[in-house]
């Protein structure tokens, strides 16, 4: 079973076109407050980071921003933070929010959100950790995402038990309880090892 303390948060630095996705940063951040689990997030005070921040710090929620010191420059990092660690590149970023936190989630977001996350996952697959990774499915956002990772797994690029340790769920407090029960793949990241595929 895995031990939560911190969840690392990927989400847009833009609040979406639909209000639900607002409302789900908030009901997140309650959620962490109930279960007195900290939060780690990119440090930003804009778009979905900066309402998931301001609504965990409202709940007493410990939170930790990590943000590259060229997006402090841009005016956009989240002020009055006690835990405000400023870093000298995204690679910098994403290694420390890594090491902070005990789990991962990706809340609806772009091109940085899926990146920060596949990038947790592939570690996970890698066996460079064995912490849970998991999608905030609001509003059927990663639906597709989910129909193309089955996919991969029938096109055999992707582990069915890889697949299967992606949690997703709909509601932010589900999520939370597939957390505390994850216990990571006990296989490796090769298929048809030796016949010259992965």
């Amino acid at each position: 079973m895995a031990r939560i303390e911190r969840v690392a948060v990927f989400c847009g630095s833009s609040p979406g076109a639909d209000p639900a996705y607002r409302e789900a940063a908030l009901r997140l951040a309650r959620a962490l407050a109930d279960r007195r689990i900290g939060l780690v997030y990119g440090g930003a005070n804009v778009g979905l980071m900066g309402e998931i921040a301001r609504a965990a710090l409202a709940r007493d929620v410990p939170v930790t921003g990590v943000i590259p010191d060229f997006l402090v420059a841009y005016e956009v990092a989240m002020t009055g933070l006690a835990d405000l660690r400023i870093v000298g590149s995204m690679h910098e970023r994403k290694a420390a929010v890594a090491e902070l936190a005990d789990g991962f989630i990706a809340m609806p977001g772009g091109l940085g959100t899926l990146e920060e996350f596949f990038e947790a996952l592939t570690w996970a697959q890698l066996r460079l950790h064995a912490k849970p990774c998991g999608l905030l499915d609001v509003n059927d956002y990663y639906s597709r995402l989910g129909d193309f990772l089955d996919h991969g797994v029938a096109e055999r690029f992707i582990k069915p038990s890889h697949r299967a340790a992606i949690l997703i769920s709909r509601d932010a407090d589900d999520l939370l309880d597939q957390f505390a029960r994850f216990e990571a793949p006990a296989t490796d990241k090769w298929i048809d090892r030796g016949r010259g595929r992965i």
